[in-house]
């Protein structure tokens, strides 16, 4: 199976090194020094005590790749606008496209059952740009447990979390989502497919769209956010505000608000991936993690006074710090 990676950073790297160790015939798309540092001495991997090292094509420009059979995006949100056009370039008729992004997909409401059926979303996909260039017909769902870090160029930390959760936007059980499970499954992750993937987007986006935007307005962690209890609160009326959205949007949570606050206690005193590209000066992922929550209440009837409270004052310390363009 042909398999392209693009945005090969710490889970990207993560897959390209499991995928080709199970036989894969996988293509990375990087670029800096982490591509030059695979394109010289390959690709390493440190995970659970064992250190491997693959070597997987690694190439700066798609056109290069040619088709592949299914193309993995583990780019951050903010960034698939721009690279949308070299995606394309990877894709031929049957070819998946498997959106390993956090928060809200450009295709959330592509084969909706319900009123907002093919309704674009504009905090993540502004003007359509990726749902006419990447047609939603080719995505498939992706949820992304594993936690890993780039430490050096070409060096990829695992630190733990082996599970992809995949789902068609329309629920079945296609051929083709079978053949992308199995794959994973033979490179040694859990890719369960789930009938209701957006369910299982909201439930991680709920501790996302709560943690990730008041660690980067506070500079506190996750014990501090989920333990001080002033901070607890404010996000627990946050992660309320968008069970209701997504309730209202026909979605399921499975599990309550305190047992998901008391999941991401259990990681103890943790940076979020926001706070940390505020610190690092990079673009934060404001608008899928929340901006889209926020449209999605509109869209949905739902009040959402606390996200929307929250979500201003985080565009602007964004901006105040050259990390949110808008």
């Amino acid at each position: 199976m042909k398999i392209g990676i693009f945005g090969a950073g710490a889970i990207g790297g993560l897959l390209a090194v499991r995928l080709q160790q199970a036989g894969a015939e996988v293509t990375v798309v990087a670029r800096g020094p982490h591509l030059a540092a695979m394109q010289q001495a390959g690709l390493r991997l440190d995970s659970g005590g064992e250190t491997v090292t693959a070597h997987p094509r690694a190439i700066a420009d798609a056109t290069e790749a040619g088709v592949q059979d299914a193309v993995i995006v583990t780019l951050k949100a903010h960034g698939l606008t721009a690279a949308a056009p070299a995606i394309a370039a990877m894709l031929g008729p049957q070819s998946m496209l498997v959106t390993a992004v956090n928060g809200v997909p450009y295709w959330y409401f592509h084969a909706f059952d319900g009123p907002l059926r093919d309704r674009r979303v504009a905090s993540v996909d502004p003007g359509g740009v990726v749902w006419e260039t990447l047609p939603p017909a080719r995505a498939i769902g992706c949820v992304v447990y594993p936690a890993a870090e780039v430490v050096a160029p070409g060096v990829v930390v695992h630190t733990y979390g082996d599970r992809f959760s995949l789902g068609e936007p329309d629920g079945s059980r296609s051929p083709r989502i079978a053949l992308l499970a199995a794959a994973l499954q033979a490179a040694g992750f859990k890719a369960p497919v789930r009938p209701r993937i957006r369910d299982e987007i909201w439930v991680k986006l709920w501790g996302n769209l709560a943690f990730n935007p008041l660690s980067a307005l506070t500079g506190a962690t996750l014990d501090r956010l989920t333990g001080q209890h002033d901070l607890r609160a404010v996000a627990r009326a946050m992660m309320q505000e968008a069970q209701a959205v997504a309730e209202a949007l026909g979605a399921r949570f499975a599990i309550g608000i305190d047992k998901r606050i008391a999941g991401a206690a259990e990681v103890g005193a943790h940076k979020t991936s926001m706070l940390q590209d505020l610190e690092r000066g990079r673009p934060m992922e404001i608008d899928a993690l929340l901006g889209a929550v926020v449209e999605l209440a509109g869209l949905a009837g739902v009040a959402a006074p606390t996200c929307a409270l929250v979500l201003a004052l985080l565009r602007e310390r964004g901006r105040q710090a050259g990390c949110y363009a808008g």
